[in-house]
C-alpha cells in the first residue's frame, strides 16, 4: 500500500480493515474506522474555528490519548502541527509559540498555568483548546469532537506541511524544522524495513509524542505497515515488559536512555514470559546489548543514527551481514553521507569528521528552519547538510558516533540547549553570567552543570526554587559551582572545556546531596 499523505492511508486502512486496531493510549484502543472518524470530527472543529493550510496548532500536553487523534485531525485540517514538549514553561515555551506563530493551542491544566504568565507576550494566540475544565475565554476539546459535518476538503501534496518540530538550540534557540508529509512516510519507511516489520507484529511504545522519534516511527510506522501500535501515557521500566505481554507486542520502540533503565530493573522468572523479538533502541553499549539477548531473549537494533532533521540518516537492516554492533548503521539508500573536516573537505577510509548529508530523493529529510533562511543556510552550507555531529567510519562500511560537536547536552532522553539554560538562568537577579555544561551521569548521557559569575550571595535552596519556577524539570542542573569569573579566551568566548576538565570537582554544589529534586508530581 503506497500514499504520499498520512490523511489518505488512514483513510485506505479504515475501508480495507475498519475493525483492525489502528493504535491505542493506554486503555483507550482505537480501530481504524475509530480513528477515522474521529479525526474527521476534529479536522471539522478545527476548520470551524477557521484553522486550514497555512495555520499552525501547537499542542503542550503528556501522552494521552487525544494527541493520537489531533495527529490525524490536525494533518487532515491541512494545518501544521507544533508539538511542544509537555514540560517547557517561561521562555522556553514563550520562544516556541511565537516563532512558531501559532494560531491555536490545545493544552491541560498545568499547560494552562505555564501560559499565562506569557499569554500577553502572544499577540498572534488566537485560541487555547482545552483538553480539561473551560474558562470562560477557551474552547473545550470535547466540542471540536462533537462538531458535526464533513471534514475539510483539502488538496495536499506529499511536499505539503505535516509539522513543525522543535529541536534543541545549540548556540542558539530552538529551530522548528518543517517536516513534509512524504518526509514523515519516507522515514517510517525505512525504519520499518529496516526492522523487517510485518503484519503480524505489534507494536510497543513509551516515548512521549512531542519528540520526532515518536511521531515518525511509533505513529506512522505502524500506519504505514498496518500493525497495531500499543502507547504508554508514561514510560515505565518495570512495566515495559510486563506491558509488552499484556499486548502481544512482537517489537519495541525505545530509545537508549529508557534501555538502560529497563536493564537497571530488577531481573525476574518473568524477563522471557513475552513474545517480543526485536527492540529498536539507541544507543547500547555492546555489553547493554549483550545483556538484553541473555537476559530477556530480544535482539537490539541500535543500528541507526539520525536526528529530527534528517532520522534516520544511517541504518543497517536487522538480518544485514553488514551490521556492525560498534557502529550506528551504513548510509540510508535515499542519502548522500559523508564526513567532512573542518574546511568541508570529504574523508576516505577509516576517518573520523563531521557527519554531513545531502538527499538523492525528495522528502528524505526536513524543508530548512521556519521562518529562519539564515540559519537554513548556514546549515546546508558547501551544499551539505551539517549535522553538527561528529562520526567515524569502521572497516565494516557502519558509521560510529563519537560526539556533538555543537554545544548540546542529552539528559534523561531530551536533548537541551545549553544556550536556552542559561538565558532562563541569566534572568536571577543575582547572576551576573553562567555556563552550562554537560558532565558525566552515572544513569548515563549526561548531568547538568551550572557555573555561576554573582552579584552578591545567593543560597543553593533559593536558586533551586527559582530553577524549578523558570526551567523545565529535565534541564534543572544537578550541579552548580560559584566563580569569580569564567574563562574566556581572546575574542571573549567562553572556554567550556576548562570548566568540563574542572567536572564536578572544585567547589562544586551536588543539589542533589542536599536533598533538593523535582518530584514527579511536581514535573508541570
Amino acid at each position: 500500500m503506497t500514499s504520499h499523505l498520512i490523511p489518505d492511508l488512514l483513510r485506505t486502512r479504515a475501508a480495507s480493515a475498519p475493525d483492525a486496531v489502528c493504535c491505542a493510549m493506554d486503555d483507550e484502543v482505537y480501530t481504524y474506522a475509530d480513528m477515522d472518524r474521529r479525526s474527521d470530527r476534529v479536522a471539522a472543529g478545527l476548520a470551524a474555528l477557521g484553522i486550514g493550510p497555512g495555520e499552525r496548532v501547537a499542542t503542550l500536553a503528556p501522552n494521552r490519548s487525544e494527541l493520537l487523534e489531533l495527529f490525524y485531525g490536525v494533518a487532515k485540517s491541512g494545518a501544521a502541527q507544533v508539538p511542544l514538549n509537555a514540560y517547557l514553561k517561561g521562555e522556553f515555551l514563550l520562544h516556541q509559540l511565537r516563532q512558531s506563530r501559532s494560531g491555536v493551542l490545545v493544552t491541560d491544566t498545568s499547560g494552562r498555568e505555564a501560559l499565562e504568565p506569557i499569554r500577553d507576550q502572544l499577540p498572534g494566540l488566537r485560541t487555547v483548546v482545552m483538553l480539561d475544565e473551560t474558562g470562560a475565554a477557551e474552547i473545550s476539546y470535547q466540542s471540536l469532537r462533537e462538531t458535526t459535518g464533513p471534514p475539510p476538503d483539502i488538496a495536499l501534496t506529499a511536499a505539503d506541511t505535516m509539522s513543525i518540530l522543535y529541536t534543541s538550540g545549540t548556540t542558539g534557540l530552538p529551530k522548528g524544522c518543517v517536516a513534509s508529509h512524504g518526509y514523515y512516510l519516507r522515514s517510517a519507511r525505512l525504519i520499518g524495513d529496516a526492522l523487517e516489520i510485518d503484519d503480524t507484529d505489534v507494536l510497543l511504545a513509551g516515548l512521549p509524542l512531542f519528540h520526532a522519534g515518536a511521531r515518525l516511527v511509533t505513529v506512522t510506522m505502524p500506519l504505514v505497515f498496518g500493525i497495531p501500535a500499543y502507547l504508554q501515557g508514561t514510560f515505565s521500566a518495570s512495566g515495559y515488559f510486563p506491558r509488552a505481554r499484556e499486548v502481544g507486542a512482537t517489537v519495541m520502540i525505545a530509545v537508549g536512555a529508557m534501555g538502560a533503565a529497563i536493564l537497571a530493573t530488577e531481573p525476574g522468572p518473568a524477563d522471557r514470559d513475552h513474545s517480543v523479538r526485536r527492540i529498536m533502541c539507541a544507543p547500547l553499549t555492546l555489553e547493554s546489548q549483550q545483556i538484553f539477548r541473555e537476559r530477556f531473549g530480544v535482539e537490539p537494533w541500535v543500528d541507526v543514527f539520525g536526528q529530527t532533521e534528517c532520522m534516520p540518516t544511517t541504518l543497517t537492516p536487522l538480518s544485514s551481514d553488514r551490521r556492525d554492533p560498534k557502529g550506528c548503521g551504513i548510509p540510508a539508500p535515499d542519502l548522500e553521507v559523508a564526513l567532512l573536516d573542518e574546511d568541508g573537505n570529504a574523508l576516505e577510509g577509516e576517518a573520523e569528521g563531521e557527519i554531513c548529508i545531502r538527499p538523492r530523493v525528495p522528502h528524505a529529510m526536513f524543508d530548512g528552519y521556519f521562518e529562519q533562511p539564515a540559519a537554513t543556510q548556514e546549515a546546508f552550507r558547501g551544499l551539505w547538510y551539517h549535522t553538527g555531529d561528529f562520526g567515524r567510519r569502521l572497516p565494516s562500511g557502519a558509521l560510529a558516533f563519537v560526539d556533538r560537536l555543537k554545544d548540546c547536552l542529552r539528559r534523561r532522553g531530551e536533548n537541551i540547549s545549553s544556550f536556552e539554560v542559561e538565558q532562563a538562568i541569566n534572568h536571577h537577579p543575582a547572576v551576573v553570567e553562567s555556563a552550562v555544561h554537560a558532565v558525566p551521569s552515572p544513569l548515563g548521557e549526561d548531568d547538568l552543570k551550572a557555573c555561576l559569575v554573582v552579584r552578591e550571595p545567593v543560597e543553593p535552596a533559593e536558586l533551586f526554587d527559582f530553577f524549578k519556577n523558570s526551567l523545565p524539570y529535565f534541564a534543572i542542573p544537578r550541579y552548580i559551582e560559584f566563580l569569580d569569573e569564567l574563562p574566556r579566551n581572546g575574542v571573549g568566548r567562553v572556554l567550556k572545556h576548562k570548566l568540563r576538565d574542572v567536572g564536578t570537582g572544585g567547589n562544586t554544589i551536588d543539589f542533589k546531596e542536599l536533598n533538593l529534586s523535582v518530584a514527579r508530581d511536581e514535573r508541570r
